[in-house]
Formats: C-alpha cells, structure tokens, sequence
C-alpha cells in the first residue's frame, strides 16, 4: 500500500541553474552598488568557487548552502579589505532571486490532484522555500539538508519523512531527477522510487529505480499500476 509521497525541488518540479545564475548576477549587482571592492575583486563565478573553498575547509557545513553561501560572502568581504559587510542583506538578494523559480508547466495541477490522495512532503539538499514559491499548500511538511543536518543521498532526511509521515519506508514513494540523491538515496532507505528523467538522459549505473518518467504527469499512470490489488 502507498500511504506517502515524497519530492525532490531543484531540477524535479522546476530547473534550478538558470534560477540560480540570475540571483547570482543579481546579488553580484548589490554588492557592486554596495561593497565595489567585492565586485572588483572577484567575478559572479569566483564568488560561486569560493562556496566550495568554504565547504573545504569546512566539511561539517557542507550540506548547509545557506550557510556556505554567507560563509563565502563574508570571505568575499574579508579579501576585499571591508572589516564590516552586512552579510544578511546581501544574502536576501540572493535567496529571494533565489525562489523565484518556474515550475514546470505540469507540476502545478499534478501535486493538486495527488495531495487529494496522498500527503506529499518536499526532500532537497537544496535551500528552496516552498513557502516563497508557493507549494506550501500541497506539502504537508518539507524538509532540507539544512533542517536534517545531511544531505540525500544519505538515510537521515529519509528517515525523518517516515517519521513525520508514520509510515513505514516501503509505503512511501520518492520522486526525484538524481540517481544518485534521489534514486539511490531513496532505495537505500527503503522507498519506492521513481526517477524523473525530463531530459531522456541513459541510466548512469548501479540499481535502477522502480519507474521512470520524463514529466510529473506520468506519475499518475504509474501509482495506478502499482496500487491495483495483487
């Protein structure tokens, strides 16, 4: 029996690079009003780079991007010779571009008709909002790797949604566009899964999912299939 579904964010229900660019060339314009030096300094994608240089040095915020991305600003700062930097203001450039998202034209009407079934939860190692974008009235909870404190594809965000949803890992069903996160994250915890393969790309390797489909309508058809009775 599926009592729960669970949903991937970044790239399952809208693409996330170009979101993610245009905040980022939007804040690179604040901090270029604000603290030239920054912009001076450093290009968009070198601000990007040194998220990573954060998550380096600091492993144990690596599955927070929130905080990296502070992290890399405030390094930003430093290296650019300003003692103080509102590192805040900055960020909410960012995060409210950031959430600005276009869902994919099915997303919308799809997790209507299936929260009238199932409660649906949101998973993502992203730092999406689904309050900002909109989708907090079809999810009954979302959880992050900010919030579990890791990031899929290991068991901690898993075991939370069983958890909050009270339901055992096998009648529950994640949905997600990574193989590795979503497909093998969600396996290894127990789930059903069902890979959401929008750009028709080859199955990388290593035990597949359960279904795969190339747009959230499909799933529909693939429930039906798998409650109709043994």
């Amino acid at each position: 029996m599926i009592k729960a579904l669970t949903f991937d964010l970044d790239d399952t229900l809208w693409e996330v690079w170009p979101v993610v660019e245009h905040a980022e060339q939007l804040l690179y314009e604040w901090l270029a009003g604000h603290y030239p030096r920054i912009a001076t300094r450093f290009t968009s994608l070198e601000l990007r780079e040194l998220c990573d240089e954060v998550a380096v040095n600091q492993p144990g915020i690596a599955h927070d991007r929130t905080r990296l991305r502070k992290e890399a600003l405030q390094l930003a700062a430093g290296r650019a010779g300003y003692a103080e930097f509102d590192v805040d203001a900055a960020f909410a450039v960012f995060f409210a571009a950031r959430n600005a998202v276009k869902l994919f034209a099915e997303v919308r009407p799809t997790l209507e008709r299936l929260a009238r079934r199932y409660p649906l939860a949101s998973l993502s190692n992203g730092n999406a909002d689904v309050r900002l974008i909109g989708l907090d009235d079809v999810f009954a909870f979302s959880l992050s790797a900010i919030d579990v404190g890791a990031a899929k594809p290991e068991a901690l965000m898993f075991e939370e949604a069983c958890r909050r949803l009270q339901a055992l890992p096998e009648q529950i069903v994640h949905v997600g566009d990574d193989p590795i996160h979503d497909v093998q994250g969600g396996l290894a915890a127990g789930f059903r899964t069902v890979w959401l393969n929008r750009a028709g790309r080859d199955w990388p390797g290593g035990a597949r999912a359960d279904a795969e489909i190339s747009n959230l309508a499909e799933l529909e058809a693939v429930l039906a299939v798998w409650e109709q009775p043994r």
